[in-house]
């Protein structure tokens, strides 16, 4: 991820001081642990100022509007406490050449400042600090006691220390192409190494990007450039500059990522706001898309394994309770044959009631006939009782086993992150585990807004077909939307999705239709990678869900079978 450097900082701070001073404080809002929001009101217009001190996408910029979710973080309150109806009357840099922002706030733009909020975008040290008019830290994003840092420390009530100042030497428009390429070439290391750790303000993307738009290599030694290569450089560097100065900028999207100076943009964007709102945006969500996924597969496989063992054991137990009848047959057998005993017998050989076939029987030599037949009878009650309990406990062992494969379905089948809907999704099977209690619930992690983000396809001949992408919306599809004329499709006893065809007042729809539907059921389904797959279908009205029952689980009846094809639907 492409991290937020001094001229991309310089850039969106310059746009936010044209468009949003003063402005007024209406609202706080924290996300998440790494995000906060202010909602500002100009005289013309409303927005929303992102602050992250995300260790890979910390940044400052507008962005779109808070979810609307209860905001249960203690640092937005005491923001809201203090802030909220005070105007925004600066956005100023605390030090040249330094990535940390003062955001001042006072209660009129001539006044003098009451608070500073400081917005310190410095990569895994990113920070957000609340400081009054004395320079006492009031409250922080990220507190940093003295056994974490003894250099800089920072806990509420301390007053507050800048970073450490840069020792590098500030790039300036004066300086000579001579005496600037004289300092390049101290050491014959790589180019883009030498111009990031030679002078402040420059980043490995800006030096990376700089060499490559003069046509050099960044791993190029900088004893190997021609004049003419320095010469390109150097014009790069003086036009790096000039934007700075001048605050001009030129923001878009490249091959490596974005950038603000307008060097081999492939689209430009209107402003560095949205630039930077997109792309971060974007890649959190990717992100929290790969977390979020290993997360839910390795809880699910976990519990699936528990579940496994404790259905084997039950399976054990039920078999070993199947020899129940063996010793009832034997308790009769004595009983029937009680002359054949003699004091101190220890096995004794009858024939079988049924077949005559001989019996040997192994009797306690210290019990009499009856008393090892009323021994036998008592363990036959004993065996009998543990299958009685064992069975419906193991009937729900392998209901929970079933419904945990129907979720383990959903989560295979989003596979990789496309869109914010893919995220959602797993949003909301996460919601759904924690409320089934099979993973505990993070803490700051609001319930997700029900959403109807199905697949959707069409058939040949034009036949709305919905999909569901997890139980939440499997429920949704089934027995919210569909109607009676519908047609209700699941791969048979396998686990996967709902599948719904839309269809009309009175129409049938023809078997191509059905076909291409049956395709798509096996496709969103366990057995994707089968040849062939059964596949029912049925209407809605035919499908319910036992009380009890768990999301995504359901019966049916009156169903039809279609043998649908995984492998067909990824080319339909």
């Amino acid at each position: 991820m492409q991290p937020v450097d001094y001229t991309t900082l310089t850039a969106a701070c310059s746009e936010l001081r044209s468009q949003w001073l003063p402005a007024r404080l209406e609202q706080v809002y924290q996300c998440d642990r790494f995000t906060l929001q202010l909602g500002l009101r100009t005289l013309t217009e409303r927005g929303w100022l992102t602050l992250s001190w995300h260790p890979q996408a910390a940044r400052i910029c507008l962005g779109t509007p808070p979810p609307r979710t209860p905001d249960t973080f203690t640092f937005s309150e005491q923001l809201r406490h203090q802030l909220k109806g005070l105007a925004l009357v600066a956005i100023a840099p605390l030090q040249p050449w330094e990535r940390v922002m003062d955001l001042q706030f006072g209660r009129r733009p001539q006044d003098v400042p009451q608070w500073h909020l400081y917005v310190e975008i410095m990569g895994k040290y990113s920070n957000v600090i609340l400081v009054n008019a004395n320079q006492q830290i009031i409250t922080a994003a990220h507190q940093v006691s003295t056994q974490q840092s003894r250099i800089r420390p920072i806990q509420t009530g301390q007053p507050y220390v800048p970073p450490p100042a840069l020792r590098d030497p500030i790039p300036t428009l004066e300086e000579s192409q001579a005496h600037w390429q004289e300092r390049l070439t101290v050491i014959p290391i790589a180019l883009d190494k030498m111009l990031r750790t030679t002078y402040r303000g420059v980043s490995a993307t800006l030096a990376k990007t700089m060499a490559v738009t003069a046509g050099l290599s960044p791993s190029q030694p900088t004893d190997s450039l021609h004049p003419q290569d320095w010469a390109r450089l150097f014009q790069l560097w003086q036009a790096w500059l000039q934007a700075l100065q001048t605050e001009t900028f030129t923001p878009g999207w490249c091959d490596s990522g974005y950038t603000v100076l307008g060097w081999n943009l492939t689209q430009q964007t209107p402003n560095v706001q949205m630039l930077l709102d997109t792309y971060y945006t974007q890649q959190r969500q990717h992100q929290d898309f790969q977390q979020l996924a290993q997360q839910l597969q390795q809880k699910l496989k976990a519990a699936l394994s528990k579940l496994q063992v404790k259905a084997q054991g039950f399976i054990d137990q039920l078999a070993a309770a199947t020899e129940a009848h063996r010793y009832r047959q034997q308790a009769d057998l004595l009983m029937a044959y009680l002359s054949e005993w003699q004091p101190g017998t220890t096995t004794l050989t009858l024939p079988d009631f049924d077949t005559g076939a001989p019996q040997t029987l192994t009797l306690d030599p210290d019990k009499t006939a009856i008393q090892n037949a009323q021994a036998l009878y008592k363990r036959h009650q004993k065996l009998k009782r543990a299958c009685d309990r064992i069975t419906p406990l193991l009937q729900d062992v392998q209901a929970e086993i079933a419904y945990l494969e129907q979720v383990q379905a959903s989560l295979q089948q989003i596979d990789t992150y496309q869109n914010p809907t893919d995220l959602q999704a797993l949003i909301e099977i996460r919601a759904e585990l924690i409320q089934q209690q099979i993973i505990p619930a993070p803490h700051h992690t609001p319930d997700p807004r029900p959403s109807a983000n199905f697949h959707r396809y069409q058939t040949p001949n034009g036949w709305e077909i919905l999909i569901g992408r997890n139980n939440h919306q499997n429920d949704q599809l089934t027995f919210r939307i569909a109607s009676d004329y519908d047609l209700w499709f699941h791969t048979q006893e396998i686990p996967g999705s709902h599948v719904l065809l839309r269809l009309d007042a009175g129409t049938n729809p023809d078997p191509e239709d059905l076909q291409f539907t049956a395709n798509l059921a096996a496709y969103y389904s366990q057995a994707r990678q089968s040849h062939q797959v059964p596949v029912v279908y049925t209407h809605p009205r035919h499908v319910y869900k036992p009380k009890g029952a768990k999301p995504g689980m359901v019966i049916y009846k009156q169903e039809q079978i279609l043998w649908g094809s995984p492998q067909t639907a990824q080319t339909q």
